[in-house]
């Protein structure tokens, strides 16, 4: 399991070094695929998907691809008004399909659409920025450098449980290791690129801090549904939302942070 798990994030770091130096219509696609995968695996948790057609479901991916190319065009212009044409899409499924769906459907495909593709579009908008090639490496720093730095100091330091009874291996020490650690990683990538070390640091540690949370309640979703893993599309991780939990959760902040701090 280890050597699997092991081998499926070298496959990973691959392929986000590739996609992202390229960026552009690469990361594009990239990231527009990974989100439908991981909202077809949020469906499927939430009963959504069941492996028959349903046209609630697909028009939940069609306003996802949607999104993503007047994200792409331009964010700040279009993001916004696509995400709410998106929901007036799928109100009108619901309506014109009444009495096929029920509200709570139409309210977790919508999520779906935020949860997923809409935070993870983040990563596509940070490397859009100016220095995006160097920013967007940020996101990665707060949200896995702080899983491995936490199960590392975790591992070494861990007596106070953090969240008992939503994730009883995780611990007070190991948060604090996670948060300190990405900051220390941002501070040396920052002296690496010859970016600004302090702006750095501070963006990976309130990125690790969101990345936590976003483990966590990807954790709280699947024991809610009673379920394991969210899916089986990465050897030894899982699914995309196993992996990506806490990038879903970074990435926004990353971003809004940087222009704030880097940009501006």
């Amino acid at each position: 399991m280890f050597k699997t798990r092991l081998l499926s994030g070298i496959v990973l770091v691959v392929l986000a070094l590739v996609t992202i130096m390229l960026g552009g219509w690469v990361l594009l696609v990239t990231l527009a695929a990974l989100s439908l995968a991981g909202m077809q695996e949020l469906y499927k948790a939430m009963g959504i998907h069941t492996g028959e057609f349903n046209f609630l479901e697909y028009a939940g991916y069609a306003c996802a691809v949607l999104y993503y190319i007047a994200a792409y065009n331009s964010f700040e212009r279009l993001g916004a008004p696509f995400m709410i044409l998106s929901l007036i899409i799928l109100m009108g499924v619901y309506v014109f399909c009444y009495p096929v769906f029920e509200a709570e459907q139409v309210m977790v495909t919508y999520f779906g659409l935020i949860y997923v593709a809409v935070m993870l579009s983040f990563l596509m908008l940070s490397r859009s920025l100016p220095g995006g090639s160097k920013i967007v490496w940020l996101t990665f720093f707060s949200a896995w450098g702080c899983d491995t730095c936490a199960y590392c100091a975790g591992m070494l330091f861990g007596k106070h449980k953090m969240a008992p009874v939503l994730s009883p291996k995780k611990s007070m020490e190991g948060a604090v290791g996670g948060v300190v650690g990405s900051a220390l990683l941002g501070i040396i990538y920052g002296l690496i690129v010859g970016g600004k070390p302090f702006e750095y640091a501070l963006i990976c540690l309130f990125g690790a801090l969101l990345s936590m949370v976003g483990d966590l309640a990807a954790s709280a979703i699947k024991r809610n549904r009673g379920i394991k893993d969210y899916g089986t599309l990465i050897p030894g991780h899982g699914g995309i939302l196993d992996r990506f939990d806490s990038i879903i959760f970074t990435a926004p902040v990353i971003y809004f942070l940087a222009k704030l701090l880097l940009t501006l």
